[in-house]
């Protein structure tokens, strides 16, 4: 038997090949990617940034080419049915970034939800208990001015090729970037690792490492970020532009096409999507009106929506009663996971608020994945900026998504799952990941937490909130739909507070593509959850068709629905 990728296999050579060049590109892109391997966990490259030169992106280019063409060499006929798996996923996933390359998204860094001009928040997913910990954060602070010069370049680049962003979103990030410029070394958000060392750190090591952090703050990152604002505010944000919608780019409908494909693992057009979103609108509107009469509410249903935002019960006081209650609710999903799963991730996460620096122009929540070395557990964000305008209604279902048996249960099992190689735990599909977190919010009805209509209403606007995304992204980067257009379809079918929606809506603007996600992994994932219990009838177990969705890792919607079709297939037969 020889040991790959962690697991155990028959001797083969195809399968030793195929093997062997898993194990050196997760090394060759962990080299190339800093940032994610200390996030990850592995301290090996923690004294630097990742390499945006173009220089460099072109020299990865041609690596991922000649992978490419080394993975084709190996005759994927003398593998086993799991590793031709691999293989393909391997496959797409180097075809995906081969041809994203020429297209340029990488010449737009900086958008309104982070960038440069947020990175100090590397900090905080890393650990910090030795003093080489402490020297290569400083090292990296030392290294900034490069880092900031390459991004810098990379914009200009964008510039020249009039791929940039629009001025509506990026007019956001001057004020970002002014957080990160203050007079003393001791108020910059790059200090916050030294504001309390490890008890491990002795004194003298703690001065030593305190003046050697504050001359890199104020000589080094400090400096950068006054470079980046001149540059940002004097030809940068000029330059962007005024319209919004991918239509705006060379090549614009066919970046969209791309991106649409990629996020949504599908062939459908962008019009198929489009009808798609609007035929889920009008029917859960209808379910929406069921809870409106449910509740006694007589009016409309914009009227109702009106009393959702504005009534002062459904909303807490203070950012810390808000942070309270999430931490509650989550007290109370944990234990009942076990009602609809066999199989749950050793790995805990917690609950904590999305830094201030970009509360203001980010979303509700989002959710951090924990390093696979069980050094740092995963952490469910939630946004505390003006708690008046984050209804109690909605809480229970985005907790469902961000955390269990959402987007923690399945990343985290996922890590976990040691038969597959590394790259196959760390796979980011959007469809199936943010389908399975859309999927997840329904369960919440089979675990007895919509119990509160008003939470079940909640639910039903997360629902049409990721419906109204399918008409909202394509409207605007394929038919050309203004921001007002845009906020105005979202404002009118769901209850979400203005604050929200606007976000909301800068957020696809920034992001082509990506939101289409949700809602179609969703779609497929209740689809063959269906099919699954209408095939098996009284043979259908829910605890095993979870594990059948989970335990591969995130993977396109076809191979999916391929996995989940097989299980059916050879399930025992009725007696």
């Amino acid at each position: 038997m020889v040991a790959t990728s962690g697991v155990l296999r028959a001797q083969n050579a195809e399968t030793t090949r195929l093997h062997a060049l898993f194990d050196h590109e997760w090394d060759y892109n962990l080299s190339r990617n800093p940032t994610w391997a200390s996030v990850l966990g592995d301290r090996r490259w923690n004294d630097q940034w990742n390499d945006l030169s173009l220089a460099g992106i072109e020299k990865h280019g041609a690596h991922q080419r000649d992978v490419l063409k080394e993975l084709r060499v190996i005759a994927r006929g003398k593998l086993s049915a799991d590793d031709r798996l691999n293989f393909d996923l391997f496959e797409k996933n180097l075809e995906n970034q081969i041809a994203e390359l020429p297209i340029g998204l990488h010449l737009m860094p900086i958008n309104q939800r982070g960038g440069i001009q947020t990175q100090e928040d590397l900090g905080n997913a890393l650990r910090f208990e030795t003093v080489k910990d402490y020297e290569d954060w400083i090292a990296r602070l030392n290294r900034f001015p490069g880092y900031m010069d390459q991004t810098i370049a990379l914009m200009r680049e964008g510039l020249r090729r009039k791929m940039v962003h629009p001025k509506i979103v990026m007019q956001r990030v001057p004020a970002q970037i002014d957080k990160q410029i203050v007079e003393k070394a001791e108020d910059s958000p790059f200090w916050k690792v030294f504001a309390k060392f490890h008890s491990a750190i002795a004194e003298a090591d703690q001065r030593r490492l305190g003046a050697e952090a504050s001359k890199a703050i104020a000589g080094k990152v400090i400096l950068s970020y006054r470079k980046l604002k001149l540059f940002f505010e004097n030809e940068y944000l000029p330059a962007c532009l005024g319209e919004v919608g991918a239509w705006q780019w060379p090549d614009g409908d066919k970046i969209y096409q791309h991106v649409a494909r990629k996020f949504t693992t599908t062939e459908m057009t962008s019009e198929e999507i489009h009808q798609t979103g609007l035929s889920e609108v009008k029917r859960i509107r209808g379910e929406m009106e069921k809870i409106r009469k449910q509740v006694g509410f007589k009016r409309s249903l914009d009227e109702f929506f009106t009393h959702l935002r504005t009534d002062p019960k459904f909303f807490y006081r203070t950012g810390e009663e808000l942070l309270a209650g999430y931490r509650a609710l989550s007290k109370r999903v944990d234990p009942l996971i076990v009602k609809l799963f066999r199989t749950l991730p050793r790995m805990p996460y917690g609950v904590e608020a999305i830094p201030e620096n970009i509360a203001p122009d980010t979303t509700t929540a989002y959710y951090r994945w924990p390093a696979p070395d069980g050094s740092r557990a995963g952490t469910y964000f939630v946004n505390l900026y003006q708690p008046g305008t984050r209804p109690k209604w909605e809480m229970m279902a985005l907790s469902l998504h961000e955390a269990v048996p959402g987007h923690h249960l399945q990343i985290a099992l996922a890590q976990e799952q040691k038969n597959l190689p590394r790259f196959r735990r760390h796979m980011s599909f959007t469809a199936y990941i943010e389908g399975w977190g859309l999927y997840a919010e329904s369960l919440g009805e089979e675990l007895g937490l919509y119990d509160d209509p008003y939470d079940k209403f909640g639910q039903l606007t997360y629902e049409m909130w990721r419906a109204v995304r399918l008409v909202v992204d394509t409207g605007i980067h394929a038919k050309k739909w203004s921001r007002d257009r845009a906020i105005n379809f979202f404002m009118a079918n769901a209850p979400k507070t203005r604050n929200d929606v606007v976000n909301e809506v800068d957020r696809y603007i920034a992001w082509p593509g990506q939101a289409l996600a949700y809602k179609i992994g969703e779609l497929k994932i209740k689809e063959l959850r269906a099919f699954a219990d209408q095939s098996l009838g009284d043979r259908f177990d829910l605890k095993a068709f979870h594990d059948v969705v989970l335990l591969s890792g995130a993977v396109p919607l076809d191979i999916l629905e391929k996995r989940v079709k097989d299980w059916v297939a050879t399930r025992p037969a009725a007696k």
